[in-house]
């Protein structure tokens, strides 16, 4: 869903500004989208309304990168009793105007996969990110500002 979308109060928000930050120190030039997705009924079905995605778009076509723009997908998982929401994984998928050239996962094993992938030390930066993102959500987090 929309990060836009989800960001409907003040932690959220607060969460989402943090990821924007987080991949704007590892990678200075990109600019945040908010809302990645078009507003269609087509879209509509395919979007996760357990996900906070956020675009991400280079000045250009980046050989660094192989991509132009990064779509980043923040799965979770609703627990109603601890009344929490868990992170179960994070997308990072590649676009150029030739469509997806390569994705990473961390459900599936930190591996990058494609035709095009993005060279050694953005894999690195963008491994880390992931892992910041986990931390920003871990259940520590809330409980240290308790």
């Amino acid at each position: 869903m929309n990060a836009a979308e989800k960001a409907n109060g003040l932690e959220n928000a607060t969460k989402i500004a943090a990821i924007v930050n987080l991949f704007k120190t590892q990678f200075p030039d990109a600019r945040a989208d908010l809302k990645p997705w078009a507003n269609d009924p087509d879209t509509r079905e395919l979007v996760d309304p357990d996900s906070i995605d956020i675009g991400f778009h280079l000045p250009g076509w980046s050989p660094k990168f192989q991509s132009r723009s990064i779509l980043v997908q923040i799965r979770f998982f609703e627990d109603p009793a601890a009344q929490t929401h868990n992170v179960i994984g994070v997308e990072a998928v590649g676009f150029s105007h030739n469509g997806e050239q390569w994705r990473l996962s961390t459900i599936d094993q930190w591996q990058f996969r494609g035709a095009a992938q993005p060279r050694s030390p953005i894999q690195a930066q963008l491994k880390d990110f992931c892992r910041q993102v986990y931390e920003l959500f871990s259940p520590s987090q809330g409980e240290d500002e308790k």
